[in-house]
C-alpha cells in the first residue's frame, strides 16, 4: 500500500472508531508498527487526526487542536500575555510552569528577567530558560514523553512535583468558566493539579478564546487561583464570579483591576 493510501485509510478508520491503536493499524494494513508511528505523526501535524502514546484517536470540535497548530493561533496575543506575565516575576523567585503554547511564550519572556529557579515538565520551556544568558537554575520533571508537546506526563512525573516547593506555579488551561480552571487532557490536567498543590500562589494564563468555555477535567477552583492573566478582559458575569472569588485580572495595556 502506497503512503498516500495508507493515511486515507488511517484517517477513515480513526473517523469510524473514534480511536485506533497502533497495534490495530499495523495489524490491519499489514505493515510496522514504526511504519504507523511516523505515519500518525506525520497526520498528527497535518491536523487531521490527534495522536496519543499507542495510538490517534478522532479530532472533536470540544478538544484543543494540535500542539504545534495551536502555536500559531494568536500569537501576538499570547506574546502579549506571556510579557505581562512575565513581569510579576524577578531575581530568585521559584516558579513551576507547565506545558502550552501560552506558557512557552511566558517562559520566552521570562528567559530574559534575572536569575530564577524553573521546575517544569516541558522540554521547550526547559531549553528556553537553560538558554539564557540570565543563567535560571531549571529543573525538568521526569516521566512518559509525549511527543506532540514534548512534555513528560504520567506518575512519575507527578511523584516529582511533590519533591519540589515552588512560592508560585504559572499554569495554562484548556477552559475557565465560574466553576472553575479546566483541561482537555487528563494527564496534563494531573500534571497542573500537582503544581498547584505544591506551590503557594497560582497565576493562571490564558488567551480569551479558553474564557467561559468547560472541559473535561478539572485542573482546580477559581479561589485556588490568585491571578489571571488574559488578553481581553472577561465578559461581566465570569469577571464578577472571578473578583468574588479572590482573583486578581490582569489584562495587557489595562490598568490593574484587584479583587
Amino acid at each position: 500500500m502506497k503512503p498516500l493510501e495508507r493515511h486515507a485509510a488511517i484517517v477513515q478508520l480513526v473517523r469510524d472508531s473514534g480511536k485506533v491503536t497502533v497495534d490495530f493499524l499495523a495489524d490491519h494494513l499489514g505493515t510496522s508498527k514504526e511504519t504507523i508511528r511516523r505515519d500518525l505523526t506525520e497526520l498528527s501535524l497535518r491536523g487531521q487526526i490527534r495522536k496519543y502514546h499507542g495510538g490517534a484517536e478522532r479530532l472533536d470540535r470540544a478538544t484543543e487542536g494540535e500542539f504545534r497548530a495551536r502555536l500559531h493561533e494568536q500569537p501576538e496575543e499570547k506574546r502579549a500575555i506571556g510579557r505581562l506575565a512575565a513581569s510579576l516575576f524577578d531575581r530568585d523567585d521559584t516558579l513551576f510552569i507547565d506545558t502550552g503554547t501560552t506558557t512557552l511564550a511566558f517562559a520566552e519572556e521570562l528567559a530574559a528577567r534575572p536569575s530564577m529557579t524553573i521546575v517544569t515538565n516541558s522540554l521547550a520551556i526547559t531549553q528556553t530558560m537553560a538558554r539564557s544568558p540570565e543563567k535560571h537554575r531549571v529543573f525538568l520533571i521526569g516521566g512518559e514523553f509525549l511527543e506532540e508537546a514534548s512534555e513528560n506526563v504520567g506518575p512519575l512525573a507527578v511523584e516529582q512535583i511533590g519533591q519540589f516547593t515552588a512560592r508560585d506555579a504559572v499554569i495554562t488551561v484548556g477552559a475557565i468558566d465560574a466553576s472553575g480552571a479546566m483541561d482537555f487532557e487528563l494527564r496534563e490536567a494531573e500534571i497542573a493539579r500537582a503544581m498547584i498543590a505544591q506551590a503557594r500562589r497560582v497565576t493562571i494564563v490564558a488567551d480569551d478564546t479558553k474564557l467561559n468555555r468547560t472541559a473535561l477535567f478539572r485542573v482546580c477552583q477559581l479561589n485556588q487561583i490568585h491571578r489571571l492573566v488574559v488578553n481581553t478582559y472577561p465578559e461581566p458575569h465570569l469577571a464578577e464570579t472571578l473578583t468574588t472569588a479572590g482573583v486578581e485580572i490582569l489584562v495587557p495595556g489595562k490598568e490593574r483591576k484587584v479583587a
